[in-house]
């Protein structure tokens, strides 16, 4: 079985997350896959992995400050609420307009909540 090669504008798209904040990053098949989202984030986190040099703690240890986890907590709250309000309108017989526009939000807090910082 021989498997094709896809490249030009219709080449399939790998959705992936900076590895410092989170965000997706969108590229194509083509070249070597982008690991941070921006420079900047590449940057921090070549300060991350030497500001822990000598400490014990993992090079790939994700370090939040006690506003960024209470930030991501939040968050994920929001997410949270947001597949409740789902099931709630599910439950009381939800026309589908309304339930794409649950969704999208539901879609759209979680996208949010992955982000680490």
């Amino acid at each position: 079985m021989q498997h094709a090669i896809w490249s030009g504008p219709s080449a399939p798209k790998r959705q992936l997350s900076c590895l410092w904040c989170g965000r997706e990053i969108v590229e194509s098949e083509a070249g070597r896959r982008r690991r941070y989202c921006r420079q900047s984030c590449r940057q921090r986190a070549y300060e991350h992995r030497n500001s822990l040099k000598g400490t014990g703690i993992p090079s790939d240890a994700v370090v939040l400050s006690a506003q960024e986890a209470s930030d991501l907590a939040d968050r994920w709250f929001a997410a949270r609420c947001a597949a409740e309000d789902i099931a709630t309108a599910i439950g009381e017989g939800a026309d589908t307009e309304e339930l794409t526009g649950l969704s999208k939000t539901l879609l759209e807090l979680t996208r949010e909540a992955e982000r680490l910082r």
